[in-house]
């Protein structure tokens, strides 16, 4: 028996949840695709809504890519075609959030590893209480089972016990809990640095090199003197 041909694609798998936030996905998903990584997509029902209600852009399975395309082009601040981003040319995969039976659901799928972004309360307990009621818990659930690098970024505010017990487990789990919470050295003078710096660090946790944000040298006055 010949030996099977190895698939070498092994992308980031990207989970999209109901929280706000949904420009903090956008600007991981730019970055991702921009440093040459393969992408699979999973967008909760509750994402949509979200989206619609941020952008105005309806995100339908049917037409994902058009619909992906609008989202990463558009800014921060709103504007429509603040970015120029190819997705017809970029590898990137979508998965419907009711399928089950997707590549992500399974551990034999080949994968770096998982983000969310951004992440509510609900989809973190359900991470965390291993309940994968849709495709974006289950792809979760097997990236921890799999030992493989999940960065959950929370976006919720004030937290309440039984969500910190939860991001507790999944610290204790194995996953990096990130909140979405932009810092101010860097020097930020628009929405979109802000919104960079959280995608960036998210981008930090999981090894992926990107330019999104000034980083840190040990130099007080760095941030202000910038520009």
């Amino acid at each position: 028996m010949e030996p099977q041909e190895v698939n070498s694609r092994r992308p980031w798998i990207v989970g999209v949840s109901g929280a706000s936030g949904t420009p903090y996905a956008a600007a991981v998903l730019r970055a991702l695709l921009a440093a040459g990584e393969s992408v699979d997509l999973v967008v909760s029902r509750a994402s949509r809504l979200t989206l619609l209600d941020e952008t105005g852009i309806a995100y339908r399975d049917a037409h994902w890519r058009e619909d992906l395309g609008r989202w990463l082009a558009r800014g921060a601040d709103g504007k429509p075609d603040a970015f120029e981003v190819d997705t017809s040319a970029a590898d990137v995969r979508h998965w419907a959030a009711g399928d089950l039976a997707a590549g992500p659901s399974s551990g034999s799928y080949a994968v770096k590893g998982m983000l969310i972004v951004p992440a509510s309360t609900a989809c973190v307990a359900g991470v965390a209480l291993g309940l994968s009621k849709d495709l974006l818990q289950r792809a979760a659930s097997v990236t921890l089972k799999e030992r493989r690098p999940l960065v959950v970024a929370v976006r919720e505010t004030p937290l309440n016990g039984q969500t910190l017990r939860h991001l507790v487990a999944l610290d204790e789990a194995g996953a990096v809990v990130l909140p979405a919470s932009p810092a101010f050295y860097a020097g930020a003078t628009h929405i979109q640095d802000l919104v960079d710096f959280v995608a960036g660090r998210v981008l930090d946790a999981a090894g992926v090199r990107h330019r999104l944000y000034r980083r840190w040298e040990g130099e007080l006055g760095g941030g202000s003197a910038r520009g």
